[in-house]
């Protein structure tokens, strides 16, 4: 990186020192929020016509829940992170509540009833579930390390947890969150030590139940089935995923410009949200598809970092939370460019701070100012170290 100038290479490749916040994470975060207000804003132009009369109607919406997002997350970041511990369990307890709420008065849309209607916009539980389990977990593993690591009811306790919370989340159905939380508390038990024996176990019934779901389902088995062979029938199971690899296709390495994309205009379903991607890749091609995983991979590799670095410190519950954050992020953002791309069948998650969500973009903003508050106080509170030492 020496054609770099020495600011410039300084900024980008190493972790922020001498300050209290880490402003890579920070700008990581803001980078990837502006760039899905421009895609939004690109992509639901022919949607927000058709809905609301007025081309700008979901750009409105997203400006307004970006603006709720930075003081929300300002707020959080008040919030310190002994407080998230204390009250864990009384998160879960509260998605809980949400989740069985959504079943009994919950919108329903395309089939599923997801939403929870509160005036100006809707919220959908399922989001605020990941971030309340994974923060449960967290606590968990601080109290009951040793039984996760020796005995297998230490490491079914939290499976039995994940499981009520999926099978809320079934009923509606979303079986997309409820892979995430399989993967994520997968990927935080092995953080903690749990054994492989457990781990193998555990993952056969994984795969097993979902493919059971996959096969009961009638919908998800002709989901499966149209992303083998899209083609098969272009303009029925198939069509989404055919419009979307269009998307791609006319994209090329440089796009078609922004503003530009065909597909958008009443083509492809739910271009704004589930299929931004696509969009992003017509209009800006391989070098903005690029761009975008760049930053999302930087964005997973810095809560990872942070996780790995307060665990060290003799942080645990700090560094299982911000893991989790990390693969959560990761993985999702892994599963939504699959389905747009035709690697994986459609699960209909968002993309990490870049579709179009208000649910979404306010839990994953939470999750990302609690990663802040994480490395904050453990770089506090190592400065001050480091100051007695020194006097």
């Amino acid at each position: 990186m020496r054609w770099l100038p020495a600011f410039s290479s300084d900024w980008l490749l190493r972790p922020s020192q001498g300050l209290i916040y880490d402003r890579q994470l920070v700008v990581l975060s803001l980078s990837l929020m502006a760039i899905g207000l421009v895609m939004v804003s690109s992509a639901s132009i022919a949607e927000g016509i058709a809905v609301g009369d007025d081309a700008f109607y979901f750009v409105k919406r997203h400006g307004i829940f970006l603006l709720i997002c930075l003081f929300l997350s300002a707020l959080l970041l008040q919030v310190p992170m002994a407080r998230w511990q204390r009250f864990n369990i009384a998160f879960l307890i509260l998605a809980l509540v949400l989740l069985v709420l959504v079943l009994v008065i919950g919108r329903e849309v395309n089939g599923s009833q997801r939403w929870l209607a509160l005036g100006l916009f809707n919220v959908q539980p399922a989001e605020i579930a990941k971030l309340a389990l994974f923060t449960f977990l967290a606590g968990y593993l601080v109290r009951k390390q040793n039984e996760v690591r020796q005995q297998w009811i230490g490491f079914l306790k939290p499976l039995v947890v994940m499981g009520l919370m999926s099978s809320l989340l079934l009923m509606q159905p979303d079986l997309g969150s409820v892979v995430v939380l399989f993967v994520t508390t997968l990927g935080m038990l092995f953080i903690a030590g749990a054994r492989m024996a457990q781990f193998i176990s555990l993952l056969t019934l994984g795969v097993g139940l979902v493919v059971g779901l996959i096969v009961a389902a009638p919908y998800r088995m002709k989901r499966v089935t149209s992303f083998l062979n899209p083609w098969e029938d272009p303009f029925g199971s198939g069509y989404q995923l055919t419009q979307s690899l269009m998307a791609f296709g006319r994209g090329g390495w440089f796009g078609e410009g922004l503003g530009n994309s065909i597909q958008k205009l009443e083509y492809l379903p739910e271009a704004h949200t589930d299929f931004v991607f696509a969009i992003l890749g017509e209009e800006l091609g391989f070098t903005g598809v690029m761009l975008v995983l760049l930053l999302q991979a930087w964005l997973a590799f810095k809560a990872l970092h942070i996780g790995h670095k307060v665990l060290l410190g003799g942080r645990q519950y700090e560094g299982y939370l911000a893991m989790g954050i990390g693969i959560w992020f990761s993985f999702q953002t892994v599963v939504n460019v699959g389905a747009a791309s035709g690697l994986l069948p459609t699960k209909g998650l968002t993309l990490p701070l870049v579709s179009y969500g208000g649910s979404s973009l306010m839990v994953m903003s939470a999750a990302v100012a609690v990663m802040v508050r994480i490395d904050f106080e453990w770089r506090r509170d190592n400065i001050q170290a480091r100051h007695r030492e020194a006097t």
